[in-house]
């Protein structure tokens, strides 16, 4: 972890920059599919989601912070001037092989989503990039096994949104069918104008506005242009491309500050206010940019919550 002075979101740059919420990530980084390793996995979410949950009680009349749950537990956050955090994982490889964890880290941290998976295969899914270090094929299920297919369904379930950020094409377009619930790509971006495996290709974008899901154009370098180097010219370049191709309602931004994201004019959260100046020269209006920035994934979050069998409070 970043230490304090180098970390690129905290609570005073992201309210410098005019930012009201963030999602925080238990990230989980792919090991062994191994007993062992689906364990250390499991406790690490653990310890990170405990970290991540237990923030606000550390709320000073100077940090307001509030741990929220539902689209309009953020909304009446902002409202009353306190900075909504939100429970996330990155890497269902912390579900290892029990679909019954969902229900765990929904009920226990409130996780609202999770990402199928990070580079390299799990138990669940084929991964946008495999890891050869331990010891990946190209692919391991042709998209999601069996377990994956259980795990979305009790996400559903559960009222936690699927993230196919980092899941290999397969594996998105099969999650398409069997959600009930649009999902997100939480942080990727457009393959057409940056050819990286992590990058959605047109029919995925197509994918996703038919069954309304989200993605969200992220501030990586090597996703925004090819050779890296991007800039946030290249960034408002792909919102613009997927408003353009599938509409404003579709394109959400995120960061991925502190996972590698930042670049030239968005290097980190005291700098969001110059993303709203770029979309607004570059044309969009007040309903978009509202839709971009949050209002797209706080409506994917209450689709999910109304459609959840077990509710969520």
């Amino acid at each position: 972890m970043a230490s304090e002075t180098l970390r690129k979101v905290d609570y005073h740059k992201a309210r410098k920059g005019g930012l009201h919420s963030v999602c925080l990530a238990a990230y989980i980084p792919q090991g062994p599919l191994t007993a062992e390793g689906h364990a250390e996995a499991f406790q690490r979410a653990q310890d990170m989601l405990s970290v991540i949950t237990s923030l606000p009680q550390h709320t000073t009349p100077s940090t307001p912070l509030r741990l929220c749950h539902t689209a309009d537990s953020i909304i009446k956050a902002r409202k009353d001037g306190d900075f909504a955090v939100v429970p996330v994982i990155e890497n269902a490889y912390a579900v290892g092989e029990n679909p019954e964890n969902i229900g765990f880290f929904a009920k226990n941290f409130g996780v609202r989503y999770i990402t199928l998976t990070h580079n390299g295969h799990n138990a669940l899914a084929d991964a946008a990039i495999a890891r050869s270090d331990l010891g990946d094929a190209p692919t391991r299920h042709g998209g999601l096994s069996a377990i994956g297919r259980a795990v979305i369904t009790a996400m559903n379930e559960h009222g936690i949104v699927i993230d196919v950020s980092h899941a290999a094409r397969s594996t998105m377009m099969q999650a398409t069918e069997i959600s009930t619930t649009p999902i997100v790509a939480s942080h990727s971006c457009v393959r057409t104008l940056c050819d990286h495996p992590r990058n959605l290709d047109d029919d995925q974008l197509l994918r996703l506005r038919d069954t309304g899901g989200v993605i969200q154009i992220t501030a990586m370098g090597s996703f925004l242009r090819k050779g890296g180097g991007g800039t946030l010219d290249d960034l408002i370049n792909h919102v613009r491309y997927v408003a353009d191709k599938i509409g404003s309602q579709h394109v959400g931004i995120s960061s991925d500050f502190d996972g590698g994201g930042g670049i030239q004019g968005w290097a980190d959260a005291s700098q969001t206010h110059n993303v709203t100046q770029a979309l607004v020269k570059a044309g969009f209006v007040n309903d978009e940019l509202n839709a971009i920035w949050g209002g797209n994934m706080l409506r994917l979050l209450h689709s999910a919550e109304v459609h959840a069998k077990y509710p969520i409070k």
